[in-house]
């Protein structure tokens, strides 16, 4: 039996409020080292379509978007999920804009060059790999994670061996750092484009005779070509490192990532508008992000009174929602009540299987798009970190 035939004849409800890679390059770099970046140009101006160099300051609130891959997909899907649609009428431009922020210009980047330019000060916002931040950040206390989790762009930065030769009975980053093969004269090879958090993390473990060839990408050859030793690279699945026949191992994982929301301290402080701008984005991705895999449920049920129905659901947990059940009486019906709660996706079918178990009839189920609170706890911890 359908819930809406149901409560046109038996009438509205009355309240019913809701409650719930390039390849390997030949230089060997120690683990001392400085990097060094390109310069970062000065501010520029988006005029008409072209940058104008000439203006060192600037009035418009700058985000920085990945341009290519996956997570630039995923980023434009989350924003278009909030409705926050990215407006980029010319792809040839790098500049596009988001009509229900006013002042902003979006500016697609590699996501390196957004944490680099965020830096500078060229950018203001951006959205990239918790991976990318720690990487090209360096540590930066200007760089403030407004977001660390915005449900996508998961994987982690891992070191990997061989599963054969002599790595094949090394299983743990303290077995790694206890073979004798590593000396001055001839240290660990590690292949990785994290040329900042790879030595940190290997000496706060033991390892100390290192070198460093750097890559962006198809590092699981280098081992097998004789170039590198071991490699610390970004781990999804970790199928590529099987078929490729290398192993993470226990302890190896530098850092845990997804896409992340990060802002400059400075911007945020003294350009105008961007705070209001970064507490609207971060409502609507936490009230989006908060409804992922959850779903609403409507039901009839008769019942003596709401408190008698509110405390049969409340016996199984599944169906308490995420404040507690909403109870109505139905209009025209005495003891009959509709009733609606929120539960999780995976939890769906068992969820309705206890409803109906208990005098649920004519359920109904909608999946969620926003669960807006009353204030999101990271504006707070955003505000905190300002002192303001």
């Amino acid at each position: 039996m359908s819930l809406m035939p149901t409560f046109l004849q038996q009438g509205p409800i009355i309240g019913g409020g809701f409650t719930q890679s390039s390849f390997l390059s030949s230089t060997k770099v120690s683990v001392k080292f400085t990097i060094s970046c390109c310069t970062i140009p000065s501010p520029m101006t988006h005029v008409n379509g072209n940058v104008d160099t000439t203006s060192t300051e600037r009035s418009e609130i700058r985000l920085g978007l990945p341009s290519k891959g996956r997570m630039a997909t995923d980023t434009l899907d989350l924003l278009n999920n909030c409705q926050l649609s990215v407006r980029h009428p010319n792809p040839r431009q790098y500049v596009a804009y988001i009509p229900q922020l006013e002042n902003l210009e979006v500016w697609f980047q590699r996501p390196k060059d957004i944490v680099r330019k965020m830096v500078s000060g060229d950018l203001d916002i951006g959205i990239v790999g918790l991976d990318t931040v720690s990487e090209y950040g360096e540590g930066n206390e200007d760089l403030i994670i407004v977001h660390d989790a915005l449900a996508y762009g998961e994987c982690r930065l891992s070191l990997a061996v061989p599963k054969h030769g002599i790595f094949k009975d090394i299983n743990s980053i303290e077995e790694l750092a206890q073979m004798p093969h590593w000396t001055a004269e001839k240290p660990l090879r590690v292949a990785t484009g994290f040329t900042h958090l790879s030595p940190k993390f290997l000496k706060e473990n033991g390892i100390h005779h290192v070198s460093f060839s750097t890559a962006d990408g198809a590092l699981e050859a280098a081992p097998a070509m004789g170039i590198a030793d071991v490699i610390v690279d970004l781990v999804s699945s970790g199928t590529t490192l099987k078929e490729n026949n290398m192993k993470e191992i226990e302890g190896g994982v530098i850092l845990r990532s997804q896409a992340v929301m990060v802002a400059s301290k400075k911007s945020l402080l003294r350009r105008k508008g961007l705070l209001d701008i970064t507490h609207e984005m971060l409502e609507r991705f936490e009230a989006h992000i908060s409804a992922l895999d959850q779903y609403t449920v409507v039901a009839n049920m008769r019942g003596y009174n709401e408190k008698e129905v509110a405390e049969r659901l409340l016996t199984l947990p599944l169906l308490s929602g995420i404040q507690g059940p909403t109870v109505s009486p139905v209009f025209g019906f005495t003891n009959y009540y509709a009733i609606v709660i929120c539960v999780p996706k995976k939890l769906l079918y068992k969820s309705v299987q206890q409803l109906r178990a208990i005098g649920g009839n004519g359920v109904l189920v909608s999946p969620l798009t926003y669960i807006f609170d009353e204030e999101t706890p990271r504006w707070r911890e955003l505000l905190l970190k300002l002192e303001l």
